[in-house]
């Protein structure tokens, strides 16, 4: 299904993209960002707190890092402060960057098993089908964060995937 260059491809995309968003909301109000616009998880921010939250469950799943300390439910409120969001956003796409450039194919023919609360049962799937799940998972929700920025009048890059080598 996915090699390791197609993982390290999609963690530069996440960090392109994820960047680019937060530069474009920077030019919101935090009223703006936090504003309620039909988006299943509401606001800009709640969006942007739901991926991070997913991010860093599936991080912890796939790798053993600390798993978030809310739930699901509370995905959107996760972190509050816009900068402190900035400053955990980045630091998770680094910790993706380092993760991916790592990665080794064999590792990805594994299984991976998991508790997961959405589905309220174990779940066992390849790690393959695991991590592109996980970008699929960023990829569709900064898709609404790119439509509720761009309605709100910021101008955020570019999404084609095949720009992101020229733009990192």
């Amino acid at each position: 299904m996915i090699d390791p260059a197609f993982v390290r491809t999609m963690a530069r995309y996440n960090a392109w993209q994820n960047e680019s968003l937060m530069t474009a909301a920077d030019g919101l109000t935090d009223e703006e960002r936090r504003l309620d616009r039909g988006a299943f998880f509401k606001s800009i921010h709640g969006t942007f707190n739901h991926i991070l939250w997913a991010d860093e469950v599936w991080l912890s799943r796939l790798t053993g890092s600390e798993k978030p300390s809310v739930g699901g439910r509370d995905s959107s409120i996760y972190v509050d402060d816009w900068e402190a969001f900035r400053k955990r956003r980045r630091e998770r796409d680094q910790t993706i960057l380092d993760w991916a450039e790592s990665m080794d194919g064999d590792w990805l023919c594994g299984t991976l098993i998991w508790y997961s609360g959405a589905a309220g049962r174990e779940i066992g799937k390849p790690r393959a089908f695991a991590i592109a799940h996980v970008f699929n998972h960023q990829t569709h929700h900064r898709g609404q964060i790119h439509a509720m920025l761009t309605a709100a009048g910021a101008k955020p890059d570019d999404t084609d995937l095949f720009l992101v080598d020229e733009q990192r």
